[in-house]
């Protein structure tokens, strides 16, 4: 084996560099930070539940105890307004309960950077400002409910029918990779 010349020494140095540098980006992913993906997606509509068949009708000739009707649109039961942590971040948060009786978290006019790999998180922690606040929300209980759809704009995830929404007082815009919120809202019924 030959001895290893200053030339082979310096291309091997810049081949790791190379390797570094495009391992930092892919990761990173710094460009993304410049980059807006905007979503404007309507409340979803779910129609109203109908009458089992064989249920007697609004129609028949028994009269019907007086019940309040309930809503049968879509109606906000929790809300809040997002504070920043890591990026700057605003918008509102809203639970809302469709005709049928399912449930789906709203954001409406969010603005926050856009970043890799970030998630919408219902989560037990509280809601505290600055730094003190960027990594609660893996703390405790939490649920990862999706990818976030866009970085800003208004956006709907359905929650699932199985998850006690009232568990969880808090939501996040959680950036999976780096492990840190980039705006959370704390949600109170209303």
């Amino acid at each position: 084996m030959g001895r290893v010349t200053r030339k082979q020494g310096w291309i091997a140095a810049a081949a790791v560099t190379v390797v570094v540098v495009v391992a930092g980006l892919v990761w990173f992913k710094p460009w993304a930070l410049w980059v807006n993906e905007t979503v404007h997606e309507a409340l979803p509509s779910a129609p109203a539940p109908t009458a089992a068949p064989g249920a007697p009708s609004a129609s028949s000739d028994v009269p019907s105890p007086s019940v309040p009707a309930e809503p049968t649109g879509p109606v906000t039961v929790a809300q809040g307004r997002f504070i920043t942590h890591e990026h700057a971040t605003t918008g509102v948060v809203k639970i809302v309960r469709l005709a049928d009786g399912s449930h789906t978290l709203r954001l409406e006019d969010l603005d926050t950077s856009n970043g890799p790999d970030l998630r919408v998180w219902l989560s037990d922690a509280p809601v505290k400002e600055g730094k003190a606040g960027w990594g609660v929300f893996d703390d405790g209980k939490y649920l990862n409910l999706a990818k976030l759809k866009g970085n800003r704009g208004d956006q709907n995830y359905p929650l699932p029918a199985d998850v006690d929404w009232s568990a969880y007082t808090s939501v996040s815009i959680w950036c999976d990779r780096f492990d840190v919120s980039f705006g959370a809202a704390e949600i109170a019924r209303v």
